[in-house]
């Protein structure tokens, strides 16, 4: 089974099992390079008034500006990014229902519709995956990082092959190890996961060579606010990022009572669309995509509200908005 089709099977499965937002591909560095093949977001108090704003992704430095809920403020002095950056991010905000928009005298003036509640994450978890630990890759390296940095809450590599010690003694302590079955749905704790620590200091790793490693200190509110960034694409991403091609041969399977899964009849597996499909495959049958609601497959299986009513405030001058 190749690493997506075990990646997306993982993702059903966890889906299933539990209550939380899960999402595939997310950076998680502050500084240096690292994606996290699967991310956990599990809800906290304020998930509810999060889900009421919008399904999509709200621009961190929309979060981050000084436009409140309080009294509107003029759009150029709300940012600390260039003006050309600052006003696609406005745009963007006022689609999403995040801002709204006055205009005072021939200038724009913006607040937030609602208070972003910065408690509606809890923990955040990452698992790696790595379907054969006999071609590990970089594995022990980009965990190494995960550890050091300790953005998570805590971080899981998960494999289909069986699991032994010389492979224990090869990553950290801190990461759990589960051995997961794509084809039957078992999963395995081999290792919990150690509980990491997100809200001290912590280092990440830029480069990694023979002689020399390259570190830079990340303060525990540069880890803070790198969560919440995380937290926000989990949420507004998913894991079903993958549109289906235009082929008889695929067709949306379930995977553990968990559909739209891209399985090729021809190929006898699941399949990722972006390269494995198209005119270059020798199994390839032209016709229209099959018609799949991703939107409901998440909402479904997922704390994740697709069209929330949101909250809009109400207030005196409404009609000057634009």
């Amino acid at each position: 089974m190749s690493e997506f089709a075990f990646e997306v099977a993982l993702c059903a499965h966890v889906e299933r099992e539990r209550e939380a937002v899960v999402a595939r591909q997310l950076g998680t560095a502050c500084h240096g390079n690292r994606v996290m093949d699967t991310v956990l977001i599990e809800p906290g108090p304020g998930f509810d008034d999060r889900a009421a704003i919008t399904p999509e992704r709200i621009p961190a430095s929309a979060i981050e500006s000084a436009a409140g809920p309080g009294q509107a403020r003029y759009w150029k002095n709300a940012f600390d990014i260039s003006p050309d950056r600052a006003e696609t991010v406005v745009k963007r905000a006022v689609e999403l229902g995040f801002f709204e928009r006055e205009r005072r005298n021939g200038r724009t003036y913006v607040r937030q519709t609602a208070r972003y509640p910065d408690d509606w994450y809890d923990s955040l978890v990452g698992i790696e995956n790595k379907p054969d630990l006999g071609r590990p890759g970089d594995l022990e390296t980009q965990l190494r990082k995960d550890v050091s940095l300790g953005l998570l809450d805590g971080v899981v590599l998960a494999t289909e092959s069986h699991v032994t010690g010389a492979h224990l003694n090869r990553i950290p302590d801190e990461v759990g190890v589960w051995r997961f079955h794509p084809d039957s749905g078992e999963r395995e704790v081999i290792r919990p996961p150690d509980p990491l620590a997100p809200a001290e200091a912590g280092i990440d790793v830029l480069d990694r060579r023979t002689a020399r490693t390259d570190v830079a200190v990340v303060t525990a509110a540069e880890k803070r606010q790198q969560r919440r960034r995380v937290a926000e694409r989990a949420y507004g991403k998913g894991w079903r990022t993958y549109d289906f091609p235009g082929c008889a041969e695929v067709e949306p399977a379930e995977r553990f009572d968990r559909g739209g899964l891209p399985y090729c009849a021809w190929k006898g597996r699941f399949v990722n669309p972006a390269r494995e499909c198209g005119p270059d495959c020798g199994g390839y049958d032209p016709a229209d995509a099959p018609a799949v609601d991703a939107a409901a497959e998440r909402a479904d299986g997922q704390p994740w509200d697709p069209d929330p009513e949101g909250r809009k405030r109400r207030q005196s001058g409404l009609d000057r908005f634009t």
